[in-house]
């Protein structure tokens, strides 16, 4: 099985990327969608959050306000750090349960779209590791017309977030996003053959398939070596 990382920056268009693995169907997860599921009310993630950060950051149907929760942590770095080691455990069983129904399905190339891939080390499981990369001034640009806000609070949830350039040095294959939708389509098609070319040996024996092979060699040399004895 092959495990590719997939991450990049706020507004450097990581999701186009990722939407473009689905379209070719490559199964993708989403570690946001699973983010969204651990907070839900009532979830052991909701209750660790309420206690840190209280009622306060609750909508009116209990659920979290993603929203409010979002602006007190990418205005205060102590409690941006506190929210990901609150959930961190709950994210990563939930990335793992998804890759695991993958893997029984038989699926042997996986996209795991992570965020905070880096700041996580979960890149240390995924092989290559892909990252959307874009220009400052187009990521400011569309930071503020997607969310609406000023150039100085742009500025600021960028720089909460590492160095996009630093994520780009430690990358496998870089995805420059600066241009236009037609240009990153080029682009993916490329990324698209190198992540679906033949598994390596070490890949084809994590796959489920592989996996069952080496069960059904051992138990085949274990039966024989016992016919051997008697």
């Amino acid at each position: 099985m092959r495990l590719v990382g997939l991450t990049g920056g706020i507004a450097s268009g990581k999701s186009t990327v990722s939407s473009l693995f689905k379209s070719a169907g490559v199964p993708v997860v989403d570690a946001d969608i699973v983010a969204r599921n651990v907070v839900q009310k009532g979830t052991g993630g909701w209750k660790k959050i309420v206690k840190a950060f209280g009622n306060d950051i609750l909508l009116e149907n209990g659920e979290i306000d993603r929203a409010c929760l979002g602006q007190i942590v990418f205005s205060d770095p102590m409690k941006r750090k506190l929210l990901n080691s609150l959930l961190a455990p709950n994210i990563s069983f939930g990335i793992f349960w998804e890759v695991l129904k993958l893997w029984v399905n038989g699926c042997t190339v996986i996209v795991v779209d992570i965020p905070l891939l880096f700041e996580t080390k979960m890149n240390r499981w995924t092989d290559p590791v892909i990252v959307v990369w874009v220009d400052p001034k187009t990521q400011i640009d569309r930071l503020m017309s997607r969310d609406g806000c000023s150039e100085e609070q742009a500025q600021s949830r960028i720089n909460a977030q590492l160095a996009l350039d630093w994520k780009k040095s430690e990358a496998d294959i870089v995805v420059d996003n600066s241009g236009s939708l037609d240009d990153t389509k080029e682009q993916f098609q490329e990324v698209l053959k190198q992540v679906s070319g033949p598994l390596t040996w070490k890949e084809q024996m994590m796959s489920r398939d592989g996996l069952l092979s080496i069960v059904m060699c051992t138990t085949a040399g274990v039966l024989l070596a016992q016919k051997n004895l008697l």
